[in-house]
């Protein structure tokens, strides 16, 4: 049985992302140390998949196949988390795509990876 074990990012400043990162997430090096062109985070709090940042040259996707869902439980907790993750240096992001009544807010982090903050409670329809 397969399960999902780390989470991989490009970044061109690994230690920005890892920083930024471990703040939001809560996650500390897994090595004690960030390296610059690889680091792996993981949850300082027990278990959750681990986060690898690795140094990339690409360029970030506007649109990225793949990203980050970070869940709250309410409406309060999501604003409240993204004034947090936005103090921490992640910007909102122009998302053209939100639907009429969100349950989603589009962040970006300080290398411009797309993330999403997702409240658990809004009320979804068939």
């Amino acid at each position: 049985m397969l399960r999902l074990g780390t989470i991989v990012m490009g970044a061109a400043d690994v230690r920005r992302a890892a920083e930024f990162w471990g703040r939001a997430l809560g996650y500390v090096p897994r090595d004690g140390a960030v390296d610059e062109g690889w680091t792996v985070l993981i949850p300082a709090e027990g278990q959750g998949p681990a986060l690898a940042l690795g140094r990339s040259t690409s360029p970030v996707q506007e649109k990225p196949r793949v990203h980050l869902d970070l869940y709250v439980e309410d409406r309060a907790e999501q604003q409240a988390e993204v004034a947090r993750l936005t103090g921490l240096g992640a910007e909102r992001v122009a998302w053209e795509l939100y639907p009429d009544d969100p349950d989603f807010v589009v962040l970006a982090d300080p290398e411009g990876n797309r993330f999403c903050v997702i409240d658990a409670g809004h009320p979804r329809t068939p």
